[in-house]
């Protein structure tokens, strides 16, 4: 995770998001609209700086994470950002793993002893729907659509993405939302319970400001302690976690996962039966 210390001396040079505070509530903002809000490297990095920023000020009582524009939530990995071996490290091979830090964002969102509302402003497919799933709370525009895209460009998340998001739907959904790979509406997604409510797209920021409002009016204390208890049933998920991220590391070197990168971005049908025999 960024040292709090380097991550305060960045503060001046984000580029992939943007970053305020309110009276009492901290809004992250995934801001790369010209890529549906896909995040690279340097995202990440940035996500987890401003949370650990909103963790530290005792002034913030929630936080909301929304992208910019009217398109996307967020569509998970920049495929264009994807290197030669597969993996997203954008920092000369120090970052390890994938070159993501997605593991450890998901760790802070989950931990960070505030509710952490996201925003669901268009598509939140594929990484970024796991952003939202480890969310506490999630409003969507009606506009909004879910889903995942992993085993169709040769990726997946096998830790709170896929283990978590079974406890909220159940386990035949969960498999079908990535066994399928296909697009749920706003309204689909609060009738399985993965989104809490679903207004007007024209409304979204207001619904999601008053909910924020409503949180602020409760016990800090108690608030902590609720959400360390909701976490408690399924914190043995990070371990599944580390082990799933070990193994995407090593998968992202390989011709098959190679197969769906290069297959999305020459916007060719991807071609997996090689791989079956």
């Amino acid at each position: 995770m960024i040292n709090n210390l380097a991550a305060k001396q960045e503060v001046s040079e984000l580029q992939d998001i943007l970053y305020e505070k309110n009276e009492g509530a901290a809004t992250i903002t995934i801001n790369r609209p010209k890529s549906l809000n896909a995040f690279r490297g340097r995202t990440i990095r940035e996500l987890i700086w401003a949370f650990r920023d909103a963790w530290d000020d005792n002034r913030i009582g929630v936080v909301i994470l929304t992208g910019a524009g009217e398109r996307a939530f967020c569509v998970g990995g920049d495929q264009k950002e994807k290197g030669d071996e597969g993996g997203y490290d954008d920092n000369g091979g120090l970052g390890g793993g994938i070159g993501l830090e997605i593991e450890n964002l998901h760790q802070i969102i989950r931990n960070i002893p505030k509710p952490v509302i996201a925003s669901v402003n268009g598509y939140a497919i594929g990484g970024g729907h796991v952003l939202h799933v480890v969310c506490d709370l999630t409003i969507a525009a009606d506009t909004a659509k879910f889903g995942q895209s992993g085993p169709k460009v040769g990726s997946y998340d096998a830790g709170f993405g896929s283990a978590y998001l079974a406890r909220i739907v159940g386990e035949k959904k969960a498999r079908e939302i990535w066994y399928l790979c296909e697009q749920y509406t706003a309204h689909e997604c609060k009738e399985m319970g993965l989104v809490n409510k679903v207004v007007p797209a024209s409304e979204l920021r207001q619904a999601t400001q008053e909910w924020a409002e409503k949180i602020l009016q409760k016990s800090p204390t108690a608030l902590r302690m609720l959400k360390a208890s909701f976490n408690a049933d399924s914190a043995n998920i990070q371990g599944i976690s580390q082990l799933a991220m070990g193994s995407l590391a090593m998968f992202y070197n390989t011709p098959e996962s190679n197969e769906g990168k290069e297959a999305f971005l020459e916007k060719r049908p991807v071609d997996f039966n090689k791989f079956r025999v």
